[in-house]
């Protein structure tokens, strides 16, 4: 099986909004909400998409012949290659009946430890999305990263408790969220934090703690301000906000901000090992992929996790040595063209 044949296999369990594309670049999804598409027209999901391919990389093969070395550490474990998992909740929901969310985390943690990454677990309003992200990474050893929407305090700290024995190697908050309808109509209210409330937060975390939905430097030095040990470049896969910029035109202006001083990951329309590259080379440390992972377990399982993630690191790996890049660090912006 090759990972079209996983997108074949998808499409016929998927669900209705989902086309399982192999292609994967927002076009079909745009407006399936439920589902894996976009607020709004579509277009910053689309642009995520297009932004990456109109990046080129520059050739450079006279250095010496020798193996490359993908694998980099991040968050104190070592990885395969330098992509996650990107966090889904409410599976029913968003990509029909297959799974539970306490099924799809299984696989999904089970599929991406063997392929040598970790995945990102979501999250929900029904408590059980959390807890069956918590009780399969407790299984996998901690070997993942729960995912909290920007809730008010209370059920925040509900959230912590149920995540802090599952031995996670950190946490994560997608505040990017606060642009969900359910968040804006919730008392007491939730949705956007205050610097301060960012700080309260990240002091109560049960492990070192991501925010996820950064899209300007004042953001990224807001998030710093508050102590996280790590940020995701992210418009939330353009599902929050039409109008916004692609990551990748916002991400050097943040890595020269912030990147001396805490991790960075990117996410938002990456689907190659090229694309992965071309992150890396503007200064991100790893990647987040979620929508092309979900197509994966479900047309594959465990199997089409390692499909994909295999995909990825041989594309990565073909770049890396056509760019004189033996390894993972010697990746720079001298090796794209950037018009």
């Amino acid at each position: 099986m090759d990972y079209k044949q996983v997108c074949d296999s998808a499409r016929k369990c998927i669900g209705p909004f989902c086309k399982a594309c192999y292609n994967c670049n927002g076009i079909l999804c745009k407006d399936k909400m439920p589902g894996p598409g976009a607020k709004g027209n579509g277009d910053v999901a689309i642009r995520n998409y297009e932004k990456w391919q109109e990046i080129r990389i520059n050739m450079d093969t006279i250095y010496e012949n020798c193996d490359i070395d993908t694998s980099v550490e991040l968050f104190g474990k070592r990885f395969e290659i330098p992509v996650f998992a990107g966090p889904v909740g409410s599976v029913n929901l968003h990509y029909g009946d297959k799974y539970t969310d306490l099924e799809y985390n299984d696989i999904l943690l089970n599929g991406t430890k063997q392929a040598g990454i970790a995945a990102f677990t979501g999250d929900g309003t029904n408590p059980l999305v959390m807890q069956s992200a918590a009780e399969m990474i407790k299984k996998y050893n901690g070997y993942g990263v729960p995912t909290i929407k920007p809730w008010n305090i209370d059920i925040i700290k509900e959230k912590f408790e149920l995540i802090k024995d599952s031995g996670c190697f950190a946490v994560a908050m997608d505040i990017d969220a606060a642009g969900l309808p359910f968040l804006k109509n919730m008392t007491p209210p939730a949705g956007s934090k205050t610097t301060q409330e960012l700080k309260e937060i990240i002091s109560l975390s049960p492990a070192p703690f991501i925010v996820k939905g950064i899209m300007t430097v004042n953001g990224a030095l807001k998030a710093k301000q508050a102590g996280a040990h790590a940020i995701i470049v992210s418009n939330h896969g353009g599902r929050v906000l039409d109008g916004t910029p692609s990551t990748a035109e916002v991400l050097p202006d943040i890595v020269k901000a912030v990147g001396n001083d805490m991790t960075i990951l990117v996410d938002g329309g990456i689907r190659t090992g090229l694309d992965v590259f071309k992150a890396l080379a503007l200064g991100a440390n790893g990647v987040v992929i979620a929508r092309p992972y979900v197509v994966a377990v479900y047309g594959g399982g465990e199997e089409g996790i390692k499909i994909y993630t295999q995909k990825l690191k041989s594309e990565l790996c073909d770049v890396m040595s056509m760019c004189g890049a033996k390894k993972i660090s010697e990746i720079n912006s001298s090796m794209l063209f950037i018009k």
